[in-house]
């Protein structure tokens, strides 16, 4: 029974393995295909052809060097401030006690529950009547950036605030005796203890921003010169029929930067038992 449990396990693994790369071994078997505006039937699993030219022609669009900027600079900037304002939030609601936290807490994981595109319209009005321009941030990096970190706060401070509440809290008395205030526990006691989680919520917002198609295209879509790389490979899509090589491989070469993230810093996710031995049992 042992036996025939652990082979239907790893069965049961194979088989989810396959469902979810299937989907992005079809892309990219048929990123090197002309399909000439219609896919294959039945569908190609294995390339009859290895052409390059979807590639060539994808990476000579003139609009891809301005997009993969654009997706770059606000990528790093949305990763920097979410880090920033999620940690400062996450230790202010785990490690000070003030009136009514709770309870603000509480609403923080509400707005958990809400789906993400039903606060575009309110946060678009909001982002239009920043600033003295007659669109405000509309159209602007600086527009989506703020929207970005702003609409994670809730969800990153859940993330961040269980990590440094099971920090000892002898650490923070420690600093106290000495004479420290919560600027100095914050960034020489608790920055260092939970920089790995914070490592993972910063590969996870790279990851999320840099894929992020619905909020840049309301944003940015009407802004040639601001549109990110998600919007400029949807761009390809034609009105009336789309070339679907293009499309794979415009996707395939928008993967690469992630897959090289996850490769890098797959070790330096969450690692727990980081404070064991800091204080005196």
């Amino acid at each position: 029974m042992k036996y025939m449990g652990k082979v239907m396990f790893w069965a049961l693994l194979c088989l989810s393995a396959l469902i979810f790369i299937l989907p992005f071994w079809f892309m990219i078997c048929n990123s090197f295909e002309e399909f000439s505006y219609v896919l294959p039937n039945p569908p190609h699993l294995f390339p009859s052809q290895l052409s390059l030219a979807t590639y060539e022609h994808v990476l000579s669009q003139s609009d891809l060097p301005r997009a993969a900027l654009n997706s770059v600079i606000i990528t790093l900037l949305t990763a920097f401030f979410t880090v920033l304002v999620a940690s400062l939030s996450a230790y202010g609601f785990a490690r000070i006690d003030f009136l009514g936290r709770e309870l603000l807490f509480r609403i923080y994981i509400f707005t958990l529950m809400l789906p993400g595109f039903l606060g575009i319209i309110p946060q678009f009005l909001v982002l239009q009547s920043i600033g003295s321009a007659n669109n405000g941030l509309i159209g602007t990096k600086a527009g989506l950036i703020l929207l970005y970190v702003g609409a994670g706060i809730c969800g990153n401070t859940f993330f961040l605030r269980g990590h440094m509440a099971a920090l000892p809290k002898d650490l923070e008395d420690a600093v106290k005796i000495d004479g420290g205030g919560h600027m100095t526990t914050f960034f020489r006691v608790m920055l260092p203890l939970v920089l790995p989680s914070i490592g993972t919520l910063a590969i996870f917002c790279l990851q999320g921003t840099w894929e992020e198609f619905f909020s840049a295209k309301v944003i940015l879509g009407s802004v040639q010169n601001q549109t990110t790389l998600p919007v400029m490979i949807q761009s390809l899509k034609g009105a009336h029929s789309t070339r679907w090589e293009w499309i794979f491989a415009a996707s395939i070469l928008a993967q690469i930067p992630m897959i090289i993230l996850f490769a890098l810093f797959q070790k330096h996710f969450v690692v727990s038992g980081l404070a064991e031995g800091s204080v005196k049992a």
